[in-house]
């Protein structure tokens, strides 16, 4: 079993470090173009396919770990919502569909039990707990954007844009946390949130800058 586990840490450290190179790289090259499109492609599916084996391994016996398994459904969440964020960009879609609305959905109850949990955990004394809490908040904020993009896609047609930029910042985030937490070893509190306060700064920056150029669609 222990020999398993070291098998699918290892897949996990190598699909999450493709997800670095290619997540950064979507950064670096002109958004929109062709490089840009592969480079997205890679990092989705290194994303995904290192988050799914996190909870693989979070649910192993003698490695149960609820704050891993929650986190990599956070993570899937973000490189699914960032990816269907882009079929809004098409005008033809006017709503949200039933698949839409579950990537949303399950964000928001894995949303209320990492706050069950942190909350619990502190009641227990259990300071760690907090990045339940930290988490769980910014999992319940995501969806309430999700519903924005749902109701309003038709009087904004670029809030796909800024759910993708924000989804996918967000995914890159949780790669750069992962290196610095797994990678580097540094499993601290400050290791965990700093480079999603950070990150999140800079995607305010971004939507600040994109909502410069919405202009409501008139009637």
């Amino acid at each position: 079993m222990e020999n398993t586990i070291k098998i699918f840490i290892y897949i996990h450290a190598f699909f999450g470090g493709l997800g670095l190179i290619t997540g950064i790289g979507s950064i670096v090259v002109r958004k929109g173009n062709l490089n840009h499109k592969r480079f997205g492609k890679w990092f989705s599916w290194s994303m995904i396919i290192s988050s799914a084996i996190s909870l693989v391994v979070a649910r192993m016996p003698n490695h149960i770990n609820n704050f891993l398994f929650l986190i990599g459904i956070f993570t899937i969440y973000m490189v699914l919502a960032g990816n269907r964020a882009l079929t809004f960009k098409s005008a033809k879609k006017t709503e949200a569909n039933v698949l839409d609305k579950l990537v949303s959905g399950i964000m928001a109850a894995s949303a209320l039990l990492m706050m069950g949990f942190g909350i619990n955990g502190l009641v227990h004394g259990h300071s760690h707990s907090i990045l339940f809490l930290f988490f769980g908040w910014i999992g319940m904020f995501l969806p309430y954007g999700d519903y924005k993009l749902f109701k309003h896609t038709l009087k904004h047609r670029k809030l796909w844009l800024i759910n993708h930029l924000s989804r996918m910042l967000g995914a890159l985030i949780a790669s750069i946390t992962a290196f610095i937490v797994a990678g580097m070893k540094y499993d601290t509190l400050w290791a965990w949130m700093l480079p999603s306060v950070i990150g999140t700064v800079y995607i305010i920056y971004w939507i600040k800058k994109i909502k410069g150029n919405l202009k409501p669609k008139k009637a």
